[in-house]
């Protein structure tokens, strides 16, 4: 009996290697696909944070202080602001929400203390910020973000 030995064909060692190449194309193309999505993902909620948040924080903050007529716009040291009173025991306290230096911040204080726009606590950068009463009880906000993206909002006051 005559025992037969397979001959090599130089197929049988292309196919192998061809077909790893196109798995290793493939498995390339789609984290190159992959990271380009969440790149995008990214610098879309990047700019969500700083318009939106910015927003809602304003918006959250008027709903915490909408008592009575408490809540108007203004101006603090040449600023638009936003002034919401809070009283204290016997103590009347404001807090100013307004744009200064391409940022937008916040100050608490109380009532006869001097207030400059400068002693603010920053809450996020801007490019800019206006406000509005559109209404007896509405008030628009618009916010631009670093890389021109506006968003804005119109927030109710229930308490007029």
């Amino acid at each position: 009996m005559r025992f037969r030995t397979k001959r090599r064909h130089m197929i049988d060692f292309l196919f192998p290697v061809a077909l790893f190449f196109v798995f290793a194309l493939s498995a390339l193309t789609v984290l190159l696909l992959a990271a380009r999505i969440y790149q995008s993902t990214t610098e879309n909620s990047s700019l969500n944070y700083t318009s939106r948040t910015g927003l809602s924080y304003i918006s959250e903050k008027i709903h915490q202080n909408d008592l009575g007529g408490q809540v108007t716009i203004g101006s603090l040291d040449g600023c638009e602001a936003l002034i919401m009173e809070q009283t204290a025991g016997e103590d009347i306290y404001y807090t100013y929400i307004y744009a200064d230096d391409k940022e937008l911040k916040e100050l608490f204080i109380k009532d006869g203390a001097p207030a400059k726009a400068s002693s603010g606590r920053t809450i996020l950068e801007i490019q800019n910020f206006s406000m509005e009463q559109i209404g007896d009880n509405l008030l628009r906000f618009s916010c631009t973000d670093k890389k021109n993206q506006t968003a804005s909002t119109i927030v109710g006051i229930r308490s007029i």
